[in-house]
């Protein structure tokens, strides 16, 4: 959707009557149905004076069209400017963002990001040429009329405020790739942005390829379906199997009758840690893509999107891969229907409010039932692991029902993870007194669990397993600070533990995939960070916030970091209604640690802050084996002999 819409001749006469705003305003409100802020009532003034300069050249056709602000569709992205015309040859767009920025930093260590000053402080985002560059991915990939009429679109930034320097963090060669797709051009280089325009529109259009634009039916290309299926081929990480195919083939089913008659579908497939939740949405987000459906895997946590959408990517930069991968609050202001389909992946992470201040939106599980056709939610309740977890499937169903959704519900029980066993799951529901089972004593299946007394000779077997498949990872509870300042540096140990000369760091800030990095085995993830993954093997430091008394497990929510949100507001709470609160923090520990201790697909090791806890631990496998430390931290299994 355009906001404003002229040709290039209407655009300079609003601008030199001062009435170009007002054009906009009455446009965002007819079409919108609402107003906006002053800062971006401001950032309009100023940013299309600068505009007014550019296109201010007679070479520039009176009959080229301009749009400003379109609307993106199914996101919450608008393009500041656009300009259409044809180059002699094709049709084409060219398309302009915007920046009044007048600082920036580069930052190293992720793909096309910057720091720049944003709500008095510096910030890190996408660098102009890569939020230009996607928007024209974006565009190219879901609009058919661009796709079927080839319409061209031809990206570029304009930092107007910003006054390069020699060796200018804007244009260094880590953003080569970007700065090539999307040129950027700043104060005192209107001539250059003319000459790019100029360049590419040639001959007016009287603003038809913008009606086109505008009109264009929304259906991923079919560039993006064959590549994401030759991504998928041969991938033995995404086969399914059992359960999986047959919720698979259930959903195809569903979504098709969901977009031919118009009704709203929701499907709520529960499963625990390791039964392939996370394999058959990311199948599903291929297939449904693939039969020309607008789909979206979302995830409250960003770890999950980033590692599926690396390893999806294929020869595609990333960005692209993006645009099929959203967060959770994604949907507060779309419309009734806008997606076909809608992948919800850890469904029990969803939250009530959205936002970095959570005052964005009435419900997350209501605005992505809302928001399209039919919506797929994967969940494990046992895993929600802070305050502000709200996904149950009682409330899916409510949600559900307030849309006239016809439900379907299933369960995957097949395990993928913990050597193919429920047993170590139920084993370990049972240990850590979540819920008595008959697995007290029993895994099962021959799982590698292990209880260490030396975190050193813990993190020295993960590295030497991870040397086969780079799928080991060191994890612990959140009871170590993460200072802001050292967030970005490995070397600075966060996790210390002074008895054993120990010391680790979190995982780096600057990295989404740390779970995949190839040098991240020598940092700690956290429940952030590995929910939603998995591993062959996990080594677990279990904090101060767990031990064992008298055969009891405790759990001790003031032991946690202060930098921790999953307990955020839990004083309040206590203050309120204690005993409500000690509840839901306990659960909310034992959780923590379940799902820790349940990444692991082959084996879990624990070392234990709580003597007392890991005393119980190996009180726990005495009907079975005992590890225990020889001489030379060298392992061997052994009988129980009071180790």
């Amino acid at each position: 959707m355009i906001v404003y819409e002229a040709s290039k001749k209407e655009f300079l006469h609003h601008v030199d009557q001062d009435e170009l705003v007002t054009h906009i305003l009455e446009q965002f409100k007819l079409k919108l149905g609402r107003g906006t802020s002053q800062s971006e009532i401001r950032s309009w003034d100023n940013s299309m004076l600068h505009m007014y300069r550019v296109l201010n050249d007679q070479n520039i056709p009176d009959d080229a069209g301009v749009a400003i602000e379109y609307n993106i569709p199914y996101t919450s992205k608008r393009v500041d400017f656009l300009l259409s015309g044809h180059d002699g040859e094709k049709d084409t767009v060219v398309i302009v963002e915007l920046k009044q920025w007048s600082e920036i930093e580069k930052v190293e260590g992720k793909e096309a990001i910057v720091k720049t000053a944003l709500n008095r402080g510096l910030h890190q985002v996408a660098h102009p040429s890569y939020q230009a560059w996607s928007y024209a991915a974006l565009i190219e990939d879901y609009n058919e009329n661009v796709q079927l009429q080839e319409i061209q679109l031809k990206p570029c930034a304009y930092l107007h405020n910003y006054r390069k320097v020699p060796n200018d963090p804007l244009t260094d060669e880590i953003y080569d790739h970007y700065l090539d797709l999307a040129p950027v051009y700043t104060k005192g280089e209107v001539e250059r942005l003319r000459d790019f325009i100029k360049l590419h529109i040639k001959h007016g259009d009287q603003k038809e390829i913008l009606y086109q634009i505008d009109m264009g039916r929304i259906r991923p290309s079919k560039s993006l379906q064959d590549s994401l299926a030759n991504m998928l081929k041969g991938n033995r990480e995404f086969i399914m199997i059992d359960e999986q195919k047959v919720v698979y083939e259930t959903a195809l089913q569903l979504a098709t009758e969901a977009v031919k008659t118009d009704t709203k579908q929701v499907m709520i497939i529960e499963g625990g840690p390791g039964t392939g939740k996370s394999v058959l949405a990311i199948n599903l987000l291929v297939a449904l893509t693939n039969e020309s459906m607008t789909c979206q895997y979302v995830t409250k946590n960003a770890a999950p999107r980033s590692i599926y959408a690396t390893k999806l990517k294929g020869d595609f930069k990333k960005g692209r891969i993006d645009n099929l991968f959203k967060g959770s609050g994604s949907y507060t202001e779309t419309n009734a229907d806008e997606l076909d389909v809608l992948i919800v992946d850890e469904a029990h992470r969803l939250n009530a409010k959205s936002g970095m201040f959570q005052n964005l939106g009435e419900n997350q599980i209501k605005e992505i039932i809302h928001s399209s056709k039919m919506s797929i939610f994967f969940i494990d309740e046992n895993q929600r692991v802070t305050l502000k977890d709200i996904g149950s499937v009682n409330l899916l169903k409510k949600f559900a029902e307030q849309y006239g959704a016809t439900i379907t519900t299933g369960y995957l029980a097949s395990q993928f993870r913990c050597d193919g066993s429920d047993g170590y799951i139920a084993w370990l529901d049972d240990v850590l007194q979540i819920r008595e089972t008959a697995n007290a004593n029993d895994m099962g299946m021959d799982y590698d669990f292990r209880v260490f007394s030396d975190p050193n000779v813990m993190q020295k077997e993960i590295e030497k397993l991870n040397k086969r498949t780079n799928k080991s990872r060191m994890v612990a509870g959140y009871c170590w600070e993460w200072p802001s300042s050292t967030r970005a540096k490995t070397d600075y140990q966060d996790i210390t533990i002074d008895e054993h000369n120990f010391g680790i760091s979190w995982n780096l800030n600057n990295s989404a995939t740390w779970a995949i990095d190839k040098e991240s085995v020598t940092e700690a993830g956290c429940i952030h960070t590995c929910q939603g993954l998995e591993f062959d093997y996990v080594g677990v430091i279990i904090g101060d916030d767990l031990r064992s008394e008298n055969g009891q497990v405790i759990t001790d929510h003031t032991k946690r970091a202060k930098s921790d949100q999953s307990l955020k507001g839990i004083k309040k709470m206590i203050k309120e209604n204690p005993e409500e609160a000690h509840a839901v923090a306990d659960k909310i520990i034992r959780n923590t640690y379940r799902t820790l201790m349940t990444r692991g697909q082959k084996g879990c090791f624990v070392f234990c802050m709580d003597k007392g806890l890991e005393r119980y631990f190996r009180q726990r496998l005495s009907r079975e084996f005992v590890y225990g430390e020889i001489d030379g931290g060298e392992m061997r299994v052994a009988e129980d002999n009071g180790l």
